[in-house]
């Protein structure tokens, strides 16, 4: 198991920390008792099997059937990820069903059908992503797919995906009617739609590996024109062996057609390869040069 990093955070990001997974919680509860449970709707996970076991039974009893199911994959955040993971999942869960403890009696939101599926999911899936964004979980299916992941080589993504397939499905195949587990489909990709969004923020950021016979001058129009900063890297040609300077450049989404478009005016032989960036990290001394053009800066590599 990996080491505490506790220690590293200072008091006041910690309460932070547990603030932000405490509205990430109140909202996942409030989608299911406002939206989703009135329409028939469910989540996908641990979340989606309790709520089909709930109307096989009763919905008082969501909140123990979701604590219990989670329990074993608790257990397996302590053995195999690691002890900070662990100590925020247990608190999400247990502020999960506190939130759901007090949002017994509100007042059902029940309306046409897509915005249910939109303003459900959305209010949940912003919920989960508060709480990933702090280092915790709710669904203890992630969990299982990141050890099948390690151990299988399957990514995080597929298991999770074919979980929840069949979880849908049965939920389908139990209460014969494939409209609400459709609807519950669509639910949970808005869900993971903006649970993303807010894991990794509206910013898209782009990397860009360029190879170019005038290197030099390529610097000089990146950091002086554009304002970005950028990492020279020396490699050489696999075919004709000539060593060779390697520019790698973080940039903006909408800064990337200008990128492109300077580089091939100076150098149209210029090779160019562009790869997404989920988020990027630096420190405090992090140097971001002057820039002679009034753009908005992205973040500089080191």
């Amino acid at each position: 198991m990996v080491g505490s990093h506790v220690g590293h955070k200072s008091k006041r990001q910690l309460l932070l920390s547990y603030f932000w997974t405490a509205v990430g919680a109140f909202l996942a509860a409030l989608s299911i008792k406002m939206f989703l449970f009135p329409n028939d709707l469910i989540d996908g996970g641990i979340i989606g099997i309790s709520m089909i076991l709930t109307r096989l039974s009763t919905k008082i009893l969501f909140p123990i059937y979701f604590v219990v199911l989670t329990l074993p994959f608790i257990y397996l955040s302590y053995k195999f990820i690691r002890r900070t993971f662990f100590i925020q999942m247990i608190i999400a869960v247990i502020l999960f069903a506190v939130s759901l403890g007090l949002l017994n009696h509100i007042e059902p939101f029940e309306s046409d059908p897509l915005e249910v599926i939109v303003i459900g999911g959305a209010i949940l899936g912003i919920g989960a992503g508060l709480i990933i964004r702090n280092g915790g979980c709710l669904d203890g299916t992630e969990i299982l797919a990141i050890i099948i992941n390690r151990k299988k080589g399957f990514t995080v993504g597929q298991v999770v995906l074919f979980i929840n397939i069949f979880i849908f499905a049965a939920y389908g195949l139990i209460f014969r009617d494939w409209h609400i587990a459709f609807r519950s489909l669509l639910t949970y990709v808005v869900a993971f739609k903006m649970m993303d969004i807010v894991i990794v923020g509206l910013d898209e950021l782009k990397s860009v590996i360029i190879i170019s016979s005038k290197p030099k001058e390529v610097t000089q129009l990146v950091m002086h024109e554009m304002g970005l900063g950028l990492t020279v890297m020396y490699g050489r040609g696999g075919y004709s062996g000539d060593a060779r300077e390697i520019l790698f450049v973080i940039v903006e989404r909408l800064d990337l057609a200008d990128l492109k478009d300077l580089v091939l005016q100076e150098d149209p032989s210029a090779f160019m390869a562009v790869e997404n960036l989920h988020e990027v990290v630096y420190g405090r001394q992090a140097k971001i040069p002057t820039k002679k053009k009034s753009r908005k800066r992205a973040i500089p590599a080191k």
